[in-house]
Protein backbone atom coordinates (compact mmCIF):
# COMPACT_ATOMS: atom_id res chain seq x y z
CA UNK A 1 0.00 0.00 0.00
CA UNK A 2 1.27 3.47 -0.89
CA UNK A 3 1.53 5.73 2.14
CA UNK A 4 2.13 9.03 0.32
CA UNK A 5 -0.64 11.50 1.06
CA UNK A 6 -2.21 9.38 3.80
CA UNK A 7 -2.82 11.65 6.80
CA UNK A 8 -2.44 10.18 10.27
CA UNK A 9 -3.53 12.11 13.36
CA UNK A 10 -1.65 11.01 16.51
CA UNK A 11 -3.25 11.85 19.85
CA UNK A 12 -1.40 11.45 23.17
CA UNK A 13 -0.77 13.65 26.19
CA UNK A 14 2.79 12.25 26.48
CA UNK A 15 5.13 14.36 24.27
CA UNK A 16 7.72 11.56 24.20
CA UNK A 17 5.24 9.03 22.78
CA UNK A 18 4.03 11.55 20.19
CA UNK A 19 7.58 12.22 19.05
CA UNK A 20 8.54 8.53 18.85
CA UNK A 21 5.42 7.44 16.92
CA UNK A 22 5.62 10.49 14.68
CA UNK A 23 9.22 9.65 13.71
CA UNK A 24 8.27 6.04 12.99
CA UNK A 25 5.25 6.88 10.84
CA UNK A 26 7.00 9.69 9.00
CA UNK A 27 9.78 7.24 8.14
CA UNK A 28 7.13 4.97 6.61
CA UNK A 29 5.92 7.81 4.38
CA UNK A 30 2.78 8.88 6.25
CA UNK A 31 1.78 12.54 6.62
CA UNK A 32 1.64 12.85 10.42
CA UNK A 33 -0.09 15.47 12.54
CA UNK A 34 0.01 15.47 16.35
CA UNK A 35 -2.45 16.53 19.06
CA UNK A 36 -1.81 16.55 22.82
CA UNK A 37 -5.38 15.66 23.79
CA UNK A 38 -8.91 14.91 22.62
CA UNK A 39 -10.10 18.52 22.34
CA UNK A 40 -7.00 19.46 20.39
CA UNK A 41 -7.55 16.48 18.07
CA UNK A 42 -11.15 17.49 17.30
CA UNK A 43 -9.98 21.03 16.61
CA UNK A 44 -7.44 19.72 14.09
CA UNK A 45 -10.07 17.51 12.43
CA UNK A 46 -12.34 20.51 11.98
CA UNK A 47 -9.49 22.33 10.21
CA UNK A 48 -8.16 19.46 8.10
CA UNK A 49 -9.34 15.90 7.71
CA UNK A 50 -7.25 12.84 8.53
CA UNK A 51 -7.44 9.39 6.95
CA UNK A 52 -6.94 7.65 10.29
CA UNK A 53 -6.67 8.58 13.99
CA UNK A 54 -4.36 6.82 16.47
CA UNK A 55 -5.15 7.80 20.05
CA UNK A 56 -3.97 6.98 23.55
CA UNK A 57 -6.69 5.52 25.77
CA UNK A 58 -6.04 7.33 29.04
CA UNK A 59 -5.51 11.08 28.72
CA UNK A 60 -6.32 14.08 30.87
CA UNK A 61 -9.70 15.55 29.98
CA UNK A 62 -11.24 13.61 27.08
CA UNK A 63 -10.06 9.97 27.02
CA UNK A 64 -9.52 7.86 23.91
CA UNK A 65 -12.96 6.23 23.94
CA UNK A 66 -14.71 9.59 24.36
CA UNK A 67 -12.65 10.95 21.48
CA UNK A 68 -13.58 7.94 19.35
CA UNK A 69 -17.29 8.39 20.10
CA UNK A 70 -17.06 12.03 19.02
CA UNK A 71 -15.23 11.10 15.81
CA UNK A 72 -17.74 8.33 15.09
CA UNK A 73 -20.59 10.83 15.43
CA UNK A 74 -19.11 13.56 13.22
CA UNK A 75 -16.65 11.72 10.95
CA UNK A 76 -18.00 8.16 10.70
CA UNK A 77 -15.66 7.05 7.91
CA UNK A 78 -12.43 7.80 9.84
CA UNK A 79 -11.10 4.62 11.50
CA UNK A 80 -9.66 4.93 15.02
CA UNK A 81 -6.90 2.83 16.59
CA UNK A 82 -6.58 3.05 20.38
CA UNK A 83 -3.29 2.55 22.24
CA UNK A 84 -2.80 1.96 25.94
CA UNK A 85 -0.05 1.10 28.38
CA UNK A 86 -2.68 -0.27 30.74
CA UNK A 87 -4.48 -2.64 28.40
CA UNK A 88 -6.89 -5.25 29.60
CA UNK A 89 -9.12 -7.78 27.89
CA UNK A 90 -12.21 -6.04 29.28
CA UNK A 91 -11.17 -2.65 27.87
CA UNK A 92 -10.22 -4.15 24.50
CA UNK A 93 -13.56 -5.96 24.15
CA UNK A 94 -15.47 -2.84 25.16
CA UNK A 95 -13.53 -0.67 22.72
CA UNK A 96 -13.97 -2.98 19.74
CA UNK A 97 -17.68 -3.44 20.52
CA UNK A 98 -18.09 0.33 20.31
CA UNK A 99 -16.49 0.28 16.86
CA UNK A 100 -12.82 1.07 17.56
CA UNK A 101 -10.94 -0.56 14.69
CA UNK A 102 -8.01 -1.87 16.72
CA UNK A 103 -6.83 -1.86 20.33
CA UNK A 104 -3.04 -2.09 20.74
CA UNK A 105 -0.91 -2.23 23.89
CA UNK A 106 2.16 -0.04 24.45
CA UNK A 107 5.01 -0.30 23.70
CA UNK A 108 3.55 -0.70 20.24
CA UNK A 109 5.26 -3.06 17.83
CA UNK A 110 6.05 -1.14 14.62
CA UNK A 111 4.97 -3.96 12.29
CA UNK A 112 1.77 -4.57 14.25
CA UNK A 113 0.88 -0.88 14.09
CA UNK A 114 1.58 -0.68 10.35
CA UNK A 115 -0.52 -3.79 9.74
CA UNK A 116 -3.44 -2.31 11.71
CA UNK A 117 -3.23 0.97 9.79
CA UNK A 118 -3.18 -0.82 6.44
CA UNK A 119 -6.17 -3.00 7.36
CA UNK A 120 -8.14 0.00 8.63
CA UNK A 121 -7.50 1.99 5.46
CA UNK A 122 -8.39 -0.93 3.22
CA UNK A 123 -11.75 -1.28 4.94
CA UNK A 124 -12.53 2.44 5.09
CA UNK A 125 -13.74 4.85 2.45
CA UNK A 126 -10.62 6.96 2.94
CA UNK A 127 -8.39 4.60 0.99
CA UNK A 128 -10.59 4.48 -2.11
CA UNK A 129 -10.33 6.81 -5.09
CA UNK A 130 -12.62 9.86 -4.99
CA UNK A 131 -16.11 9.07 -6.20
CA UNK A 132 -16.78 10.79 -9.51
CA UNK A 133 -20.34 11.50 -8.40
CA UNK A 134 -19.05 14.27 -6.07
CA UNK A 135 -16.71 15.80 -8.63
CA UNK A 136 -18.95 18.88 -8.99
CA UNK A 137 -18.48 19.77 -5.32
CA UNK A 138 -15.07 21.39 -4.87
CA UNK A 139 -13.88 21.19 -1.26
CA UNK A 140 -11.09 20.33 1.13
CA UNK A 141 -12.79 21.80 4.22
CA UNK A 142 -13.48 19.44 7.10
CA UNK A 143 -17.03 20.73 7.65
CA UNK A 144 -17.94 20.21 3.97
CA UNK A 145 -16.36 16.76 3.82
CA UNK A 146 -18.33 15.81 6.92
CA UNK A 147 -21.50 17.13 5.27
CA UNK A 148 -20.83 15.03 2.15
CA UNK A 149 -20.43 11.91 4.29
CA UNK A 150 -23.81 12.59 5.87
CA UNK A 151 -25.32 13.23 2.43
CA UNK A 152 -24.05 9.89 1.10
CA UNK A 153 -25.66 8.06 4.01
CA UNK A 154 -28.98 9.92 3.74
CA UNK A 155 -29.05 9.45 -0.02
CA UNK A 156 -29.43 5.70 0.37
CA UNK A 157 -32.78 6.07 2.11
CA UNK A 158 -35.90 7.46 0.47
CA UNK A 159 -36.73 10.10 3.09
CA UNK A 160 -37.43 13.74 2.28
CA UNK A 161 -34.54 16.07 3.11
CA UNK A 162 -34.51 19.80 3.82
CA UNK A 163 -31.30 21.60 2.80
CA UNK A 164 -30.58 24.80 4.70
CA UNK A 165 -28.03 27.44 3.86
CA UNK A 166 -27.49 31.04 2.87
CA UNK A 167 -28.15 32.15 -0.69
CA UNK A 168 -25.33 31.14 -3.01
CA UNK A 169 -23.96 28.26 -0.94
CA UNK A 170 -24.80 25.56 -3.51
CA UNK A 171 -28.04 24.02 -2.26
CA UNK A 172 -29.13 22.76 -5.69
CA UNK A 173 -25.67 21.23 -6.25
CA UNK A 174 -25.98 19.34 -2.96
CA UNK A 175 -29.47 18.19 -3.96
CA UNK A 176 -28.16 16.80 -7.25
CA UNK A 177 -25.39 15.04 -5.29
CA UNK A 178 -28.03 13.39 -3.09
CA UNK A 179 -29.78 12.23 -6.25
CA UNK A 180 -26.51 10.90 -7.71
CA UNK A 181 -25.87 8.74 -4.64
CA UNK A 182 -29.45 7.51 -4.32
CA UNK A 183 -31.08 4.40 -5.81
CA UNK A 184 -32.94 6.89 -8.05
CA UNK A 185 -29.69 8.05 -9.70
CA UNK A 186 -30.74 6.94 -13.19
CA UNK A 187 -34.18 8.55 -12.89
CA UNK A 188 -35.18 12.19 -13.55
CA UNK A 189 -33.98 15.02 -11.30
CA UNK A 190 -36.16 18.10 -11.70
CA UNK A 191 -35.47 21.37 -9.88
CA UNK A 192 -37.88 24.28 -9.54
CA UNK A 193 -37.44 27.60 -7.76
CA UNK A 194 -40.65 28.32 -5.88
CA UNK A 195 -39.90 32.06 -5.69
CA UNK A 196 -39.20 32.44 -9.42
CA UNK A 197 -42.66 31.43 -10.69
CA UNK A 198 -45.81 33.54 -10.14
CA UNK A 199 -48.10 32.05 -7.51
CA UNK A 200 -51.00 31.58 -9.94
CA UNK A 201 -48.81 29.48 -12.26
CA UNK A 202 -46.88 27.47 -9.69
CA UNK A 203 -49.58 24.87 -9.09
CA UNK A 204 -49.87 24.17 -12.81
CA UNK A 205 -46.07 23.91 -13.13
CA UNK A 206 -45.85 21.44 -10.25
CA UNK A 207 -48.93 19.28 -10.75
CA UNK A 208 -49.89 19.94 -14.37
CA UNK A 209 -53.20 20.96 -15.94
CA UNK A 210 -55.72 19.69 -18.45
CA UNK A 211 -56.69 21.42 -21.65
CA UNK A 212 -59.13 24.26 -21.02
CA UNK A 213 -58.41 24.43 -17.26
CA UNK A 214 -57.78 28.17 -17.57
CA UNK A 215 -57.28 30.83 -20.23
CA UNK A 216 -54.30 29.89 -22.33
CA UNK A 217 -54.36 26.16 -21.41
CA UNK A 218 -54.55 25.00 -25.02
CA UNK A 219 -53.24 21.52 -24.28
CA UNK A 220 -52.60 19.12 -21.42
CA UNK A 221 -49.48 19.65 -19.32
CA UNK A 222 -48.30 16.76 -17.13
CA UNK A 223 -46.37 18.97 -14.67
CA UNK A 224 -42.99 18.56 -13.01
CA UNK A 225 -44.02 15.98 -10.40
CA UNK A 226 -45.35 13.64 -13.06
CA UNK A 227 -42.28 14.28 -15.23
CA UNK A 228 -40.06 13.28 -12.29
CA UNK A 229 -41.96 10.02 -11.61
CA UNK A 230 -39.52 7.49 -10.23
CA UNK A 231 -36.95 10.17 -9.57
CA UNK A 232 -36.47 13.30 -7.47
CA UNK A 233 -38.11 16.72 -7.29
CA UNK A 234 -36.05 19.56 -5.80
CA UNK A 235 -38.12 22.48 -4.48
CA UNK A 236 -35.78 25.41 -4.00
CA UNK A 237 -36.82 28.35 -1.79
CA UNK A 238 -39.67 26.30 -0.35
CA UNK A 239 -40.24 29.05 2.23
CA UNK A 240 -41.68 31.26 -0.52
CA UNK A 241 -44.40 28.79 -1.51
CA UNK A 242 -47.90 30.38 -1.28
CA UNK A 243 -50.03 29.20 1.64
CA UNK A 244 -52.81 27.72 -0.52
CA UNK A 245 -50.29 25.63 -2.44
CA UNK A 246 -48.67 24.38 0.78
CA UNK A 247 -51.91 22.54 1.55
CA UNK A 248 -51.88 20.79 -1.84
CA UNK A 249 -48.19 19.88 -1.56
CA UNK A 250 -48.86 18.36 1.87
CA UNK A 251 -51.56 16.15 0.31
CA UNK A 252 -49.17 15.04 -2.44
CA UNK A 253 -46.53 14.09 0.12
CA UNK A 254 -49.04 12.20 2.24
CA UNK A 255 -50.79 10.31 -0.55
CA UNK A 256 -48.20 10.23 -3.35
CA UNK A 257 -50.90 11.40 -5.74
CA UNK A 258 -51.33 14.58 -7.76
CA UNK A 259 -54.41 16.15 -9.30
CA UNK A 260 -53.76 18.37 -12.34
CA UNK A 261 -55.49 21.75 -12.40
CA UNK A 262 -58.94 21.35 -13.97
CA UNK A 263 -59.00 17.57 -13.56
CA UNK A 264 -61.20 15.43 -11.31
CA UNK A 265 -58.85 12.43 -11.35
CA UNK A 266 -55.81 11.70 -9.20
CA UNK A 267 -52.58 10.38 -10.70
CA UNK A 268 -50.33 8.13 -8.62
CA UNK A 269 -46.68 9.15 -8.57
CA UNK A 270 -43.46 7.92 -6.98
CA UNK A 271 -41.10 10.81 -6.25
CA UNK A 272 -38.64 11.76 -3.58
CA UNK A 273 -38.84 15.41 -2.51
CA UNK A 274 -35.77 17.43 -1.62
CA UNK A 275 -36.32 21.04 -0.60
CA UNK A 276 -34.16 24.00 0.30
CA UNK A 277 -34.44 27.40 1.90
CA UNK A 278 -32.32 30.25 3.21
CA UNK A 279 -35.18 31.29 5.50
CA UNK A 280 -35.80 30.36 9.12
CA UNK A 281 -38.84 28.13 8.67
CA UNK A 282 -39.39 27.85 12.42
CA UNK A 283 -39.93 31.62 12.53
CA UNK A 284 -42.17 31.40 9.45
CA UNK A 285 -44.30 28.79 11.26
CA UNK A 286 -44.62 31.05 14.30
CA UNK A 287 -45.61 33.95 12.03
CA UNK A 288 -48.21 31.79 10.27
CA UNK A 289 -46.44 31.94 6.90
CA UNK A 290 -45.54 28.24 6.71
CA UNK A 291 -47.49 25.15 7.72
CA UNK A 292 -46.03 23.19 10.59
CA UNK A 293 -47.36 19.85 9.29
CA UNK A 294 -45.72 20.47 5.89
CA UNK A 295 -42.47 21.42 7.62
CA UNK A 296 -42.27 18.02 9.33
CA UNK A 297 -43.10 16.22 6.07
CA UNK A 298 -40.25 18.00 4.28
CA UNK A 299 -37.77 18.00 7.16
CA UNK A 300 -37.51 14.29 7.93
CA UNK A 301 -33.76 14.93 7.85
CA UNK A 302 -31.84 18.14 7.24
CA UNK A 303 -28.43 19.16 5.91
CA UNK A 304 -26.93 22.55 6.76
CA UNK A 305 -24.60 24.01 4.13
CA UNK A 306 -21.89 26.22 5.66
CA UNK A 307 -21.32 29.74 4.36
CA UNK A 308 -18.17 30.28 2.28
CA UNK A 309 -16.63 32.33 5.10
CA UNK A 310 -16.85 29.19 7.26
CA UNK A 311 -14.97 27.06 4.72
CA UNK A 312 -11.98 29.35 4.19
CA UNK A 313 -9.78 26.55 2.89
CA UNK A 314 -12.07 26.22 -0.14
CA UNK A 315 -11.91 29.81 -1.38
CA UNK A 316 -8.71 29.37 -3.39
CA UNK A 317 -9.74 25.94 -4.64
CA UNK A 318 -13.03 27.30 -5.94
CA UNK A 319 -11.46 30.44 -7.44
CA UNK A 320 -8.88 28.38 -9.36
CA UNK A 321 -11.60 25.95 -10.45
CA UNK A 322 -13.65 28.83 -11.86
CA UNK A 323 -10.61 30.09 -13.80
CA UNK A 324 -10.13 26.60 -15.26
CA UNK A 325 -13.79 26.51 -16.30
CA UNK A 326 -13.45 29.89 -18.02
CA UNK A 327 -10.37 28.68 -19.95
CA UNK A 328 -12.13 25.48 -21.04
CA UNK A 329 -15.25 27.38 -22.07
CA UNK A 330 -13.34 29.98 -24.10
CA UNK A 331 -10.59 27.69 -25.36
CA UNK A 332 -7.87 30.05 -24.12
CA UNK A 333 -4.93 29.97 -21.73
CA UNK A 334 -5.94 29.60 -18.09
CA UNK A 335 -5.21 32.79 -16.17
CA UNK A 336 -3.76 32.73 -12.67
CA UNK A 337 -4.03 34.77 -9.50
CA UNK A 338 -1.01 36.49 -8.00
CA UNK A 339 -0.25 35.50 -4.36
CA UNK A 340 -1.51 38.92 -3.19
CA UNK A 341 -4.73 38.47 -5.19
CA UNK A 342 -5.32 35.11 -3.53
CA UNK A 343 -4.77 36.67 -0.11
CA UNK A 344 -7.32 39.37 -0.96
CA UNK A 345 -9.85 36.66 -1.88
CA UNK A 346 -9.13 34.86 1.40
CA UNK A 347 -9.54 38.00 3.50
CA UNK A 348 -12.99 38.89 2.11
CA UNK A 349 -16.12 37.75 3.97
CA UNK A 350 -18.22 36.75 0.89
CA UNK A 351 -21.79 37.62 1.88
CA UNK A 352 -22.96 36.25 -1.49
CA UNK A 353 -21.02 33.02 -0.95
CA UNK A 354 -19.93 30.82 -3.88
CA UNK A 355 -22.19 32.59 -6.38
CA UNK A 356 -20.51 35.91 -5.56
CA UNK A 357 -17.03 34.37 -5.76
CA UNK A 358 -17.85 32.97 -9.20
CA UNK A 359 -19.05 36.39 -10.37
CA UNK A 360 -15.88 38.07 -9.09
CA UNK A 361 -13.66 35.53 -10.85
CA UNK A 362 -15.64 35.89 -14.10
CA UNK A 363 -15.37 39.68 -13.99
CA UNK A 364 -11.67 39.89 -13.11
CA UNK A 365 -10.76 37.22 -15.68
CA UNK A 366 -12.61 39.15 -18.39
CA UNK A 367 -11.00 42.48 -17.50
CA UNK A 368 -7.46 41.28 -16.73
CA UNK A 369 -5.11 42.48 -19.53
CA UNK A 370 -2.42 39.92 -18.65
CA UNK A 371 -2.41 36.20 -17.73
CA UNK A 372 -1.88 37.15 -14.06
CA UNK A 373 -4.77 38.63 -12.08
CA UNK A 374 -3.39 41.05 -9.49
CA UNK A 375 -4.54 42.18 -6.06
CA UNK A 376 -5.66 45.60 -7.34
CA UNK A 377 -8.07 44.00 -9.80
CA UNK A 378 -9.59 41.85 -7.05
CA UNK A 379 -9.99 44.79 -4.67
CA UNK A 380 -11.53 46.91 -7.43
CA UNK A 381 -14.15 44.23 -8.05
CA UNK A 382 -15.05 43.51 -4.42
CA UNK A 383 -17.66 45.71 -2.72
CA UNK A 384 -15.88 48.25 -0.56
CA UNK A 385 -16.12 48.45 3.22
CA UNK A 386 -17.39 52.03 2.77
CA UNK A 387 -20.94 50.61 2.98
CA UNK A 388 -20.47 50.08 6.73
CA UNK A 389 -21.74 53.55 7.79
CA UNK A 390 -24.98 52.88 5.90
CA UNK A 391 -25.41 49.85 8.11
CA UNK A 392 -25.21 52.19 11.13
CA UNK A 393 -22.24 50.44 12.66
CA UNK A 394 -21.00 51.96 15.88
CA UNK A 395 -17.32 52.88 16.17
CA UNK A 396 -16.83 49.91 18.50
CA UNK A 397 -18.42 47.49 16.01
CA UNK A 398 -16.43 48.91 13.09
CA UNK A 399 -13.20 48.64 15.06
CA UNK A 400 -14.04 45.06 16.04
CA UNK A 401 -14.72 44.10 12.40
CA UNK A 402 -11.46 45.67 11.23
CA UNK A 403 -9.49 43.97 14.01
CA UNK A 404 -10.95 40.55 13.15
CA UNK A 405 -10.22 40.90 9.42
CA UNK A 406 -6.69 42.11 10.19
CA UNK A 407 -6.00 39.12 12.48
CA UNK A 408 -7.50 36.67 9.97
CA UNK A 409 -5.32 37.98 7.14
CA UNK A 410 -2.22 38.01 9.36
CA UNK A 411 -2.78 34.37 10.40
CA UNK A 412 -3.25 33.38 6.77
CA UNK A 413 -0.03 35.14 5.71
CA UNK A 414 1.94 33.41 8.48
CA UNK A 415 0.31 30.02 7.75
CA UNK A 416 -1.31 29.95 11.19
CA UNK A 417 1.99 30.49 13.05
CA UNK A 418 0.88 32.43 16.13
CA UNK A 419 4.41 33.47 17.13
CA UNK A 420 5.14 34.95 13.70
CA UNK A 421 1.75 36.65 13.54
CA UNK A 422 2.24 38.17 17.01
CA UNK A 423 5.63 39.50 15.97
CA UNK A 424 4.21 41.14 12.84
CA UNK A 425 1.41 42.67 14.93
CA UNK A 426 3.87 44.05 17.48
CA UNK A 427 2.28 42.07 20.32
CA UNK A 428 3.63 39.42 22.64
CA UNK A 429 2.42 35.86 22.05
CA UNK A 430 0.17 35.79 25.13
CA UNK A 431 -1.65 39.01 24.18
CA UNK A 432 -2.03 37.82 20.58
CA UNK A 433 -3.54 34.52 21.78
CA UNK A 434 -6.12 36.52 23.75
CA UNK A 435 -6.98 38.51 20.63
CA UNK A 436 -7.56 35.49 18.41
CA UNK A 437 -9.58 33.83 21.17
CA UNK A 438 -11.67 37.00 21.52
CA UNK A 439 -12.51 36.89 17.80
CA UNK A 440 -12.96 33.07 17.79
CA UNK A 441 -10.28 32.57 15.13
CA UNK A 442 -8.61 29.21 14.64
CA UNK A 443 -4.94 29.27 13.48
CA UNK A 444 -5.28 25.66 12.27
CA UNK A 445 -7.96 26.69 9.77
CA UNK A 446 -5.73 29.46 8.37
CA UNK A 447 -2.85 26.98 8.15
CA UNK A 448 -5.00 24.53 6.19
CA UNK A 449 -6.26 27.30 3.94
CA UNK A 450 -2.74 28.42 3.10
CA UNK A 451 -1.76 24.86 2.22
CA UNK A 452 -4.86 24.44 0.07
CA UNK A 453 -3.82 27.43 -2.01
CA UNK A 454 -0.40 26.06 -2.91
Amino acid sequence: MKTDGIKVLLVDDDPGVLQLLSIRLNALGFNVSCADGGESALKKLRAERANIVISDLRMDGMNGIELFENIQQHYPSIPVIVLTAHGSIKEAVSATQKGVFSFLTKPVDKDELLSSIQQALRLSDNDTPPDTRTSKIITCSANMLQLLEQAKLLAQSDINILIRGESGTGKELLASTLQAFSPRADKPFIAINCSAIPADLLESELFGHVKGAFTGASRDNKGLFASADGGTVFLDEIGDMPAQLQVKLLRVLQEQKIRPVGSHDDIAINVRVLSATHQNLETAITDGRFREDLYYRLNVASLNLPALRDRVADIQLLAKHFLNCIAQRNGGVCKKFSPAALEALMAYHWPGNIRQLNNVVEQTAALAPSPIIGEAQILATLPQVKTSPVDNLSLTEARKNFEREYLQKLLFQTKGNVSDAARHAGRNRSDFHKLIKKHQLDPDIQRAAKRAGK
